[in-house]
């Protein structure tokens, strides 16, 4: 028999997407504000994989990830997408979105994001969210799934979460993995 118990806490990231540096710029500093001091961000990239925000957003549209200090509970998980639920729509000019937020949870053996929508593969959780599996860890790497978003199996992206789940490892147990993977890399 397995005996329940609480699961570590997870490192809290969240992917943007957004159309206005001036937004971005706000939005990084509301979540900051809230959600504790940003530790690790990848630098802003034109958005090309997809046109499905551009009627919303426009055609400028560029991804940005980052990542935040404090270790997160992962029950947290929900609390924290409705509030950048509110800051999307805090952020929306005449119905339409200038920023989408993708808050997920990076933990050593997985990747998930927050999201509103029902899938196969996704888990309701409550309050109208369900958990998207989108990364698990696997022979020293994050790898994507089926149904991983195109921009999630960037390896510059792969890379980012690959050093973050380090700095995870760090956090959680004071010392510096012995050994070191690196995208692609087993160990």
């Amino acid at each position: 028999m397995s005996e329940p118990r609480e699961p570590a806490p997870a490192k809290l990231i969240a992917g943007l997407l957004f159309c206005s540096f001036e937004v971005q710029n706000q939005v990084l500093r509301r979540l900051s504000h809230r959600l504790g001091p940003l530790d690790l961000l990848t630098e802003p990239e034109p958005f090309t994989y997809t046109r499905y925000y551009e009627g919303e957003m426009g055609k400028e549209i560029h991804r940005q990830t980052a990542s935040f200090l404090d270790l997160v509970p992962v029950e947290d998980l929900v609390a924290i997408k409705l509030f950048t639920n509110d800051l999307e729509k805090e952020f929306s000019r005449e119905g339409r979105r200038r920023v989408n937020i993708d808050p997920g949870l990076l933990s050593e053996e997985r990747i998930i994001l927050a999201t509103g929508k029902n899938f196969t593969h996704r888990i309701y959780l409550k309050k109208g969210i369900y958990a998207d599996l989108t990364l698990i860890y696997q022979k020293g790497n994050y790898r994507d799934l089926p149904w991983t978003y195109a921009d999630y199996k960037n390896p510059l992206l792969l890379h980012f979460f690959n050093a973050t789940r380090q700095k995870l490892i760090f956090q959680r147990s004071g010392h510096i993995p012995q050994h070191l993977t690196y995208a692609g890399e087993t160990p």
